[in-house]
């Protein structure tokens, strides 16, 4: 029987419980003004809060998904139900607390959850500000970004010396584990939460898997669907904290959440799902 709530990890920085299921927004909520582009995004949102996860993620480079989230989050009323991240993307100091000052109107909130320095650009001086704002309750967690595997290693030596960096958000799937042994150990140590972004290696996954039915054995960690299963692997290491599947789709917004709730895959389930994997 599944849980009636969705797992939630502790941010460790805090301790602030963090639902293991989030969203992600590039590209799909750099939308225009139309009611009729915006509906199934607004929907997204609503399925997010519903099933209690709280995790919205997004970027000034990611068009004009800041205002997008900002506008759907005011018109649910839902800002208390939400936890609002996004990104610094410039360099030099003052262009810096620009595009942040930027990034808080857009999302309508004056305190912004988590902002994140992105693939790094800049980020001795982002990050010296960002602990700034954070000292001045201005944010309330700060953290670093990159997408490539090749820039584990310099994330987690980031991480071993600075202090104070609350999250990392990184690139990880069943199809690229890298993360498992460059950076996560760092991240338990360090006690660094973790967001994953990529989690379907923009759909390659599915289309991996397609016309491919799903092993029964999935059924003994609840889970009833490939995205569920691609999921449910990277929500069960250790060092995880949210997973920020992007979509504009509320019947698979509705499909990611499920990975959130029930049973985790252990250890030997892990295994039996790489050597699935590697088998097809």
């Amino acid at each position: 029987m599944a849980a009636a709530d969705m797992i939630t990890r502790p941010i460790p920085s805090t301790g602030e419980a963090m639902p293991v299921v989030g969203l992600g927004t590039w590209p799909v909520f750099d939308v225009g003004d139309s009611a009729a582009v915006r509906a199934p995004l607004k929907a997204v949102v609503a399925a997010l809060v519903g099933a209690g996860g709280r995790m919205i993620d997004t970027s000034p480079m990611y068009g004009r998904s800041e205002a997008v989230v900002g506008d759907l989050v005011a018109e649910l009323g839902v800002r208390n139900k939400v936890f609002l991240a996004t990104k610094v993307w410039t360099s030099g100091r003052q262009s810096g607390i620009d595009e942040m000052q930027r990034s808080a109107r857009r999302l309508k909130t004056p305190v912004l959850d988590l902002i994140q320095v992105h693939n790094l650009v800049d980020w001795q001086t982002q990050l010296a500000t960002l602990r700034d704002m954070k000292a001045k309750g201005q944010v309330r967690y700060i953290g670093i970004t990159h997408y490539t595997t090749s820039a584990l290693p310099e994330l987690a030596r980031i991480l071993d010396n600075e202090p104070g960096i609350d999250f990392v958000q990184c690139g990880y799937s069943l199809q690229t584990r890298d993360a498992e042994t460059r950076l996560f150990p760092t991240c338990l140590a360090r006690k660094v939460a973790v967001i994953v972004n990529q989690p379907f290696e923009q759909g390659d996954l599915f289309r991996r898997v397609r016309g491919k039915a799903l092993p029964p054995w999935a059924a003994e960690f609840d889970c009833a669907s490939w995205a569920q299963l691609f999921l449910k692997y990277l929500i069960a290491e250790p060092a995880v904290t949210c997973v920020i599947p992007a979509t504009g789709n509320p019947a698979h917004m509705a499909d990611n959440l499920k990975a959130g709730f029930g049973r985790l895959p252990d250890a030997v389930q892990r295994a039996q799902i790489r050597k699935l994997w590697e088998s097809l």
